[in-house]
């Protein structure tokens, strides 16, 4: 009886055995541990060169310290002149002149204007000396005596008298009074600055007495005065309309601009990029002037662009400047590309997405447990592969599979983050023969597997962002200045995202750099 009952077991054991290897074999020709039915790709066009439009606005504030210092080493300090008296019969040798010394310029700045003014201290010299025919001045007080007394006057042919001289004489007065110089700059489309000056001297009242002659120091100094100054305000004036030095820096920082700038790899197993970097336009807002400086706003356009070797781009120089209204002031704006190669994020999302079970309640009828990721381009949407380990949780055998599914999804960036999200998944329907042998249990888990990637499949920009600011930082730190003339201030102070595309072998994310910049010209030297 045991020996039946033991060959009974036996039996029943091998029977079940072949029964579980049966349902094993069955199981993988209804489902295999590959679908084996990857869908078709669509193809991708390449990614074409990234060109996009930068802008750098830059208030160059002029010191009124230094446009002081510049002329004064400039303007003439003394003016002298000859005053055009009436002549005196009774003078010989008569000479009036004068001299007057500029004092130190004070420069002070308003609005649309500007003023330069300085002392003037001097002196009005008028000397001479006394003269005339003795014989016809004896001859007319003789006559004058003569007549008084009754005598008869003296004949006219009478022999001549010597010339009686007197001693030189000579009386100076003071001149005090001040100049003015005022000046709205205005810039034009040839480079060049139009000061447009105009001069003002005032004189103290102060008269002289000489030989009986009253004169009047400003009637006789101010108009002299004033014609020397108004010339060398002219000569300053023409001067400063063909003085190129606005179009000699901006030719300058024009060439420094125009070059390609070495970026380094983006991301591991990408090649090294070039910011190619081209100045299109130059345009610049009128001076705006305050009690501290004479402010000039200018600004660069450029095309920018990353391309996988180094270049030369033609920048020619514009011939005029284009003169626009106010425009936002201190600022500059930089588009990047920052490329991330499908494996990259494949590898990403796998690390985060490895070991992860859906459902996630362990009493569901079935569990998947995620292996790997894929990500591919295809058209207008990206095909995610996902391996996994599938069980049934039901039955006494706990059937499971291996198997790769596959689902779209769309690429999305998240600003505020800094990371790029995948979207909008949906079931490839080849992936529909994969949850068929478990049934409804397996097709319920689907919503699941989409929550779970949508939570997970986050790919992180920001240290590959840091990278590309990095960058940027040193690119702007060789634009900055510190010299004894300009100070250059300039840093990034955002990057934020701002555009995607792809093609079969690279994520690209456009990031734009924000930023400052600002310049002070603390040294003026006019040619």
């Amino acid at each position: 009886m045991s020996q039946l009952s033991w060959r009974t077991g036996l039996i029943g054991a091998a029977i079940i055995l072949v029964a579980f290897a049966a349902a094993l074999w069955a199981l993988n020709i209804v489902w295999p541990t590959s679908s084996g039915h990857r869908p078709a790709d669509t193809s991708v066009p390449p990614l074409a060169p990234v060109t996009r439009t930068s802008v750098a606005i830059a208030p160059v504030a002029i010191r009124l310290d230094a446009i002081r210092d510049a002329l004064e080493a400039k303007a003439p300090r003394e003016f002298t002149g000859k005053a055009e008296v009436p002549p005196n019969p009774l003078l010989v040798n008569a000479d009036f002149g004068w001299s007057v010394a500029r004092g130190s310029l004070t420069v002070k700045g308003a609005p649309e204007r500007l003023s330069v003014s300085s002392s003037l201290d001097g002196s009005f010299r008028a000397s001479g000396q006394l003269g005339g025919d003795a014989r016809d001045l004896s001859t007319g007080i003789s006559n004058l005596i003569s007549g008084f007394l009754g005598g008869s006057p003296a004949p006219p042919n009478s022999q001549p008298q010597p010339r009686i001289q007197s001693n030189d004489t000579e009386q100076r007065a003071e001149i005090r009074g001040s100049t003015t110089v005022s000046a709205k700059p205005q810039l034009m489309k040839e480079w060049r600055i139009d000061p447009n000056l105009e001069a003002q001297v005032t004189l103290e009242n102060a008269s002289l007495s000489f030989m009986g002659v009253r004169l009047n120091i400003p009637d006789q100094v101010k108009p002299l005065l004033e014609r020397a100054v108004n010339e060398q305000v002219m000569t300053l004036q023409s001067h400063l309309r063909s003085d190129p030095f606005i179009e000699v820096a901006a030719r300058q920082e024009w060439a420094r601009t125009c070059r390609s700038i070495s970026l380094g790899a983006s991301a591991p197993g990408m090649p090294n990029l070039w910011l190619e970097v081209k100045p299109v336009r130059a345009f610049a807002a009128q001076p705006r002037i305050d009690e501290r400086a004479v402010t000039l706003t200018l600004g660069m356009q450029s095309e920018t662009r990353i391309v996988p070797n180094e270049t030369k781009p033609d920048c020619p120089f514009p011939e005029e400047l284009e003169i626009v209204r106010e425009p936002d002031q201190g600022r500059f704006s930089l588009a990047v590309p920052i490329d991330i190669p499908f494996t990259e994020a494949s590898r990403t999302l796998t690390a985060q997405l490895k070991g992860k079970v859906f459902p996630e309640d362990k009493t569901s009828a079935f569990t998947a447990t995620i292996n790997s990721v894929d990500i591919a381009a295809s058209g207008d949407r990206l095909l995610i592969s996902v391996g996994l380990r599938a069980n049934e949780n039901k039955s006494w055998f706990g059937f499971g599979a291996s198997a790769t599914i596959y689902l779209w999804g769309r690429p999305a960036l998240d600003p505020e983050r800094q990371v790029l999200r995948l979207n909008d998944f949906t079931l490839d329907i080849q992936s529909e023969a994969v949850f068929s042998v478990l049934g409804i249990a397996a097709r319920a888990a689907v919503p699941y597997l989409e929550k779970l990637l949508a939570e997970n499949s986050v790919i992180e920009i920001a240290p590959i962002a840091g990278i590309a600011r990095k960058s940027i930082d040193a690119v702007v730190a060789e634009f900055q200045q510190r010299s004894d003339e300009v100070r250059v201030d300039a840093r990034v102070e955002d990057l934020r995202l701002t555009g995607l595309e792809y093609d079969s072998k690279t994520l690209r994310v456009i990031a734009e750099a924000d930023g400052t910049v600002r310049a002070e010209v603390t040294k003026l030297a006019l040619q």
